[in-house]
């Protein structure tokens, strides 16, 4: 069953130890991609971007940052697939935090809360938001 409000995904507590083992493993793979700071995000913020293929190896991998659901949609790809090298070439600082609080509801659950663990200005901007 997907995780929902309903029926959220177990917490790594109440996991068996292979399954924890595996979630901690996942959460490693995106907390070491992370930039040491979100100062280090200079993408672009205009234009038609061209993802290279080990980022969009499935589906779109031109993105027009004018058009919002493309934006969101090259954050969310960038964010799941992008290498630690990628991340400052791709996103932007202050774009990144505009789209958070919309964002966050579009990446697993496991990027959102490495993201967020690391940046509490990520969660603020949610809060704020709220």
């Amino acid at each position: 069953m997907p995780s929902s409000p309903r029926h959220p995904a177990p917490a790594p507590e109440n996991l068996p130890g292979a399954d924890a083992e595996d979630l901690a493993l996942y959460r490693e793979k995106f907390r070491c991609r992370l930039p040491e700071s979100l100062d280090e995000l200079h993408g672009p913020t205009q234009g038609v971007v061209d993802l290279p293929l080990h980022m969009a190896w499935s589906g779109m991998t031109s993105y027009d940052l004018g058009k919002p659901r493309q934006r969101m949609g090259l954050y969310r790809t960038v964010l799941h697939e992008g290498l630690r090298e990628d991340l400052p070439r791709y996103l932007d600082r202050d774009l990144l935090l505009h789209l958070w609080p919309v964002l966050r509801t579009l990446v697993g659950r496991t990027v959102r809360t490495v993201w967020e663990d690391a940046f509490p200005q990520l969660a603020s901007r949610t809060r704020a938001a709220a």
